[in-house]
């Protein structure tokens, strides 16, 4: 596996095992670019929604042993792109550190709070009413964000406080998470060095 930065603000990630081959690219001071491929349609829907509403330019290109199912495929996707955002950080200077968003889709209302703490941590309370949406299984949104928290070395906690429809529960998270991201990785003008009494994220 290979993870290097490319640039300023970009990261860029190639993985290979037994189950998958991702490669992803990542430039957090984009305007919502994407090109998704993972052989999920569903998962490449709230995947271009997480790039749109975060203004991330984001490319996946993802295969997995989606004859076995998707698990693989998405779990290994999020680990690659909190690998990316790792690298795209670079050592955090002069970020505002913390977002949050509320994000409403119809009757759903997913709330997102972000932490680039250095530390990975998912906190999930977020029950999704149907075991699949398409060919998508639902219960894959937690593992994908858990990989993603964990990789990425921030904490995230998700919460549900209103849906019924799995599809727009789906779609209000990951567009929270975009969003809360979106803040948490901007530049605040007032910070000056790392944005921790610690000295070090």
């Amino acid at each position: 596996m290979d993870c290097l930065q490319t640039g300023e603000r970009t990261g860029e990630v190639s993985r290979r095992t037994a189950e998958t081959e991702v490669k992803l690219k990542l430039n957090l001071d984009g305007a919502g670019n994407y090109q998704i491929d993972t052989g999920l349609g569903f998962f490449d829907h709230m995947l271009t929604l997480f790039a749109r509403h975060g203004a991330f330019d984001l490319e996946i290109t993802a295969r997995g042993d989606l004859q076995v199912d998707a698990h693989h495929t998405v779990e290994d996707t999020g680990i690659c792109l909190g690998q990316a955002l790792k690298a795209a950080l670079g050592d955090k200077s002069g970020i505002a550190r913390f977002g949050h968003a509320l994000v409403p889709m119809d009757e759903a209302l997913a709330m997102a709070a972000v932490d680039i703490s250095g530390r990975g941590f998912l906190v999930f309370e977020a029950a999704v009413p149907a075991a699949k949406v398409g060919e998508f299984d639902t219960e894959l949104t937690e593992e994908f964000f858990r990989a993603l928290a964990l990789n990425g070395e921030f904490t995230l906690h998700v919460r549900l406080l209103a849906g019924r429809n799995s599809h727009h529960i789906c779609e209000a998270i990951f567009k929270a998470v975009g969003r809360a991201l979106r803040d948490a990785v901007a530049y605040d003008r007032r910070q000056q060095g790392i944005p921790s009494t610690k000295g070090l994220l």
